[in-house]
């Protein structure tokens, strides 16, 4: 039984960093992707970075390349969003996901794509 559940988040000004942490595990087969969305009201959620099972590849939206880091811990079946230089428009309600099949050559993958999802963890940050 796949389980995801994330942690992380606050509120912090403008410049900052913030790591966010999902707990994934459970997956069936080899071949897997966890995702980072997040979705402001009024908005649908998006995805801001992905990794691939075996770290094989990731993908970042043009909005946080750059800033934003994700990498994966196998072992501790843990997947990392590293967010430096924090700006006010980075204000989201932050979601881990993930999909039993490799994302591979997905680009701005969808929400609808992924079964499994974390409860979300609230950043706010100021000017």
């Amino acid at each position: 039984q796949v389980s995801v559940a994330n942690c992380g988040g606050g509120s912090l000004q403008a410049g900052g960093s913030l790591n966010l942490s999902c707990a994934a595990s459970g997956f069936p087969y080899s071949e897997y992707c966890v995702a980072w969305f997040r979705q402001v009201p009024g908005k649908e959620r998006e995805a801001v970075a992905l990794i691939n099972s075996g770290r094989s590849s990731t993908y970042y939206a043009d909005s946080v390349k750059g800033r934003f880091t994700i990498s994966q811990d196998s072992a501790k079946e843990s997947v990392s969003l590293v967010m430096n230089m924090l700006q006010p428009e980075d204000t989201a309600m932050y979601y881990c996901a993930a999909r039993v099949a490799n994302c591979a050559n997905i680009c701005q993958p969808p929400a609808s794509i992924f079964s499994y999802w974390g409860q979300g963890t609230q950043v706010a940050v100021s000017s």
